[in-house]
């Protein structure tokens, strides 16, 4: 007989026995999907003899990955409620406000309110019968033939650029689809989302993981929204808004052409940026600036300045970093005794009353001798001395430049706030966008690796908690931004695959950061290399993060 440990409990199991059927039944939809030692697998993987001695922990909706099945499996019901219903419309989901799911309705002159209701209840058909969800492996040319049935072009396409001769994909009740991410048992373990009609298509929400498995509001974002449309509509007027279209570029155009294209699109939003700042420059005394880490932020400043001085603006920059208190100072405010327990991303670990008196001071024509953070020592020094004139603005770049307690000094008339973050639209295939924030990840990855002699182990581990004083300090004061600045860059990703790819297959299935690194191989694999860096430009926001960049970044 052997033996596991099941969430802390020992377990007798026979080899071929599911993890599923290790668990209570009363219990059982609680969980998504389980960790076996430090690799994610799903709740109908079977045991064997190797599993002796494993430690299994069952995973909930307030574990990340479990939140990424069960979105997964919510589009996978939702797209099979379709091709149920309307074999004949096709669909595409991306990533939306308010940390949702647009499903997008492809199909011309479909009418919306008259669909909705029945896909609604084909949803809640397909969930009540509480139908299996099994894992088929496939040869390429049998998920071929599949995909031709189904008329999933997209799905077919994006096989010519898989490099495995297998495929796996997920059987329900005749319908196949793959979503290439982990999947729940069956249909009955979706609980909780809401689904509404939103022009031109449906909205999904769904239970978030660092919401501890709640559903957010809806918010609509005018700003943000704007930017995510005009992002998807950049992708479809380029023939770039999948991996598919993306290695058509690189294949059949001239690489030059297709990296000045995407350069050409910063250059044009920079221009109506530095437009409006100019318009409105006489009311303009501080310029905001911030956004979600590896956003390209320090690339962006550069450039932006060298944008407004082209107007005759000169802005003059002040460093945030130079406000931070002593770590002595921060845990006494936060009332901790032990350094390593503070959190350091707190707004109360800047001297925010000197901050906006000194801003205050500038603006009203004082000298001022701005202080200098000696990060050796950890406490401020004496820094230069600074005056500026009535038609020089100040700008400030930062997690909490937006933050309107960090400025409560200035009228908020005076003030312009830029969010910028990379908002992709590239998808996988129509049923599988890619993340955002997995972009920023990669980035970071490869910046690290390249400039700070981490490794993506490294990088992946401390993740967690950037990603948390992102959904704390940044993510709050987005909607009040005057303009967002749209950092993604569509040819990326196949220019950082060659950073990235080999050092995240490296890592061993033992290492705790590989359940990441195993997530973000499964879609870079299929990128075309871009091997040649020539055609990007010295100030392009790529080369703070691969190298060669005309600016001190």
């Amino acid at each position: 007989m052997y033996k596991l440990k099941l969430n802390n409990q020992i377990i007798n199991f026979n080899p071929g026995t599911r993890v599923i059927d290790l668990i209570d039944k009363k219990e059982v939809k609680q969980y998504m999907v389980c960790k076996i030692d430090q690799t994610i697998k799903e709740l109908t993987y079977p045991l064997s003899e190797k599993h002796h001695n494993s430690e299994i922990t069952l995973l909930t909706l307030e574990h990340k990955e479990a939140g990424r099945a069960y979105e997964a499996t919510l589009r996978y019901i939702i797209s099979m409620a379709f091709s149920n219903l309307y074999p004949d419309i096709d669909i595409k989901f991306n990533y939306n406000v308010s940390r949702s799911i647009f499903c997008e309705i492809l199909t011309k002159g479909v009418k919306l309110t008259k669909i909705t209701d029945q896909i609604l209840n084909e949803v809640s058909r397909i969930i009540e019968q509480d139908l299996p969800i099994e894992r088929v492996t496939l040869t390429v040319k049998e998920a071929i033939e599949i995909y031709k049935e189904l008329r999933h072009d997209d799905k077919l396409n994006i096989l010519e650029y898989r490099p495995d001769k297998i495929v796996h994909l997920y059987k329900c009740d005749n319908y196949y689809d793959y979503m290439y991410c982990y999947m729940l048992p069956s249909t009955g373990f979706i609980k909780n989302y809401y689904i509404k009609p939103y022009s031109p298509g449906l909205i999904i929400q769904y239970p978030r993981y660092e919401l501890n498995s709640s559903i957010p509001e809806f918010v609509e974002e005018p700003t943000y929204g704007k930017t995510l449309r005009e992002a998807s509509k950049w992708g479809k007027i380029t023939k770039t808004n999948s991996i598919v279209k993306i290695n058509k570029k690189i294949e059949c155009e001239s690489i030059t052409d297709f990296i000045q294209t995407c350069e050409m699109k910063h250059n044009n939003m920079l221009a109506e940026l530095g437009n409006n700042i100019k318009n409105e420059i006489e009311n303009i005394r501080l310029i905001c600036i911030a956004g979600p880490s590896s956003s390209g932020k320090t690339t962006f400043c550069n450039r932006l300045r060298i944008e407004l001085m082209s107007r005759g603006i000169d802005p003059v920059m002040i460093s945030m970093d130079d406000y931070y208190l002593s770590k002595t100072e921060i845990a006494k405010i936060q009332g901790k005794s032990s350094i390593k327990d503070l959190d350091l991303e707190h707004i109360n670990c800047l001297d925010i009353n000197l901050f906006n008196q000194n801003l205050f001071d500038l603006i009203n024509g004082e000298e001022v001798t701005l202080p200098k953070y000696n990060f050796k020592t950890g406490k401020r020094e004496q820094g230069k001395t600074l005056k500026i004139s009535d038609s020089t603005p100040i700008m400030i770049e930062g997690i909490h430049a937006l933050n309107e307690l960090l400025t409560s000094s200035i009228p908020k008339h005076q003030k312009y706030k830029v969010y910028i973050a990379p908002q992709i639209q590239i998808n996988i295939d129509d049923h599988s966008p890619l993340s955002t924030t997995d972009l920023r990840l990669i980035r970071r990855i490869v910046r690290d690796m390249q400039f700070r002699n981490c490794p993506p182990q490294d990088t992946i581990e401390m993740w967690q908690s950037v990603r948390n004083g992102e959904f704390k300090w940044i993510y709050p004061n987005q909607e009040g931004a005057n303009f967002v600045f749209n950092s993604e860059l569509t040819y990326e990703l196949a220019i950082f695959k060659k950073y990235a790819l080999p050092a995240l297959s490296q890592i061993p299935q033992t290492d705790p950061s590989y359940i990441t690194a195993n997530r973000l191989i499964k879609y870079l694999k299929y990128f075309k290399d871009i091997t040649d860096e020539s055609s990007i430009p010295c100030n392009s926001l790529i080369r703070e993060f691969i190298g060669g960049s005309c600016f001190k970044v």
